[in-house]
């Protein structure tokens, strides 16, 4: 795994640890005001009941102790004591109406800032809608009665000191689930750091071994092949000294391929992404080719728009091509067909290459693994089976040059034919 595949989930983990703990907080401080709501609706519920019960008169405290005080159960606990301090902090209008709906009496002793035009309005706005219990303009909350003889009565509270500490704690539970996901993002950004940094050390030295081994490696091989070819012109060719001589070439060509895995996983610079056309890039990779189908008697297809720029490092877009293109004619079935697509996809700044050739023995396959280094599709691992040679690596490469233009590439099949399509970002 590269240092960008362990940053890449690295990013992952934050963004699902945040959103986790996101839904918890926004589920706790949801359940938290919900039930605030409920609890405000019924202490509110059960103060009107008992002003209704009074028929809109509370009646005057006397010395009494806590103990003696009414209380209004409700179906659960108490959420309602008439305390003597009920009468002189109670803010409310009641509007008598007889069994004709007339009015009958306007109660304002307890609310200083309603006319007595405005209470019979409202009231009488209330007993139309019909509705025993709600809510009513800013701060007030109503509900209706039956009295004796038919009466009707209304009710209207003003609830403004309840609803804003209700705000009040609203507010706050948002601004403590803020500064709770603030410290949270922190702190996994910090561990989430402190836990991936052995791994990119590891990474690091992976790939430093590799680009290491690679140039030690070349130095015996060059011996060896010189001692090969001294002894040819000493001795004459062999058949011992020719597979000795195609070793050292697969050895020569498995280490360059190597050199080019842990190249493609470096960061690019960017300063080497230049606008070009990469519409002649593609098309000057794949006109090599032509004489290639012409001789192998397969047929080349090329869908490539013109004009389409890309700002990119041009040779890793041509790398990318060369790998595709390479990889269709050597897996293509005989006189079979490779086609090359270069488009722009319809929506966002990206664009399409998709190279596809005949496969007919593509049914059934795992095409999830057709990315994994070292991973060949046919059964035998023989550099000359069927002409397929190759060290199963050009596809790895070909992803990581896709992933460092945060593209994606994916392969398909279908009746009888092989796509590879990668969408790049311009």
């Amino acid at each position: 795994m590269n240092a960008q595949s362990i940053r890449k989930i690295r990013q992952n983990f934050i963004i699902i640890s945040m959103l986790s703990f996101m839904t918890v907080m926004l589920f706790t401080g949801g359940l938290i005001n919900i039930v605030n709501n409920l609890r405000i609706r019924d202490n509110v519920s059960n103060m009107l009941d008992y002003i209704i019960e009074h028929e809109g008169d509370l009646p005057v405290p006397s010395a009494q102790s806590p103990e003696s005080s009414s209380s209004f159960l409700g179906s659960g606990p108490v959420l309602f004591t008439a305390t003597p301090e009920f009468l002189y902090t109670t803010r409310y209008y009641a509007v008598i109406f007889d069994k004709y709906n007339h009015v009958d009496d306007v109660k304002l002793n307890h609310i200083y800032s309603v006319q007595k035009s405005d209470a019979i309005r409202g009231a009488s706005t209330i007993l139309d809608s019909h509705s025993s219990f709600g809510y009513y303009e800013n701060y007030y909350f109503y509900k209706t009665g039956e009295l004796d003889h038919g009466r009707k009565i209304v009710v209207v509270l003003d609830t403004s000191t309840i609803i804003t500490l209700n705000n009040g704690i609203f507010k706050s539970t948002i601004l403590i689930c803020g500064i709770g996901l603030l410290i949270t993002f922190i702190a996994v950004l910090a561990l989430s750091g402190r836990m991936i940094r052995p791994e990119l050390e590891n990474a690091r030295r992976q790939k430093m071994f590799i680009t290491n081994a690679s140039h030690e490696l070349k130095t015996p091989l060059a011996v060896i092949q010189a001692n090969t070819e001294l002894e040819e012109l000493m001795n004459g060719e062999t058949e011992w000294t020719q597979s000795t001589l195609r070793q050292i070439d697969r050895l020569n060509g498995l280490i360059q391929n190597l050199v080019m895995i842990a190249r493609a996983q470096e960061t690019e610079d960017p300063g080497s992404r230049i606008d070009f056309d990469a519409s002649s890039a593609i098309r000057e990779t794949v006109e090599p080719y032509e004489s290639l189908a012409l001789k192998q008697e397969k047929t080349l297809s090329l869908n490539i728009v013109p004009d389409i720029h890309m700002n990119a490092d041009e040779s890793r877009i041509r790398q990318l091509a060369m790998i595709l293109i390479d990889n269709a004619f050597k897996y293509c079935d005989d006189k079979g067909a490779v086609g090359v697509s270069f488009t722009k996809v319809r929506i966002g700044r990206q664009v399409r290459l998709s190279v596809y050739n005949s496969y007919a023995e593509g049914k059934g396959m795992d095409y999830t693994r057709f990315f994994d280094r070292f991973y060949r599709r046919d059964s035998s691992h023989s550099t000359n089976s069927k002409g397929k040679g190759g060290y199963g690596i050009g596809l790895s490469i070909a992803e990581s040059i896709c992933t460092q233009y945060k593209g994606t590439i994916r392969v398909s099949w279908k009746d009888g034919i092989i796509t590879f399509t990668c969408v790049l970002g311009t």
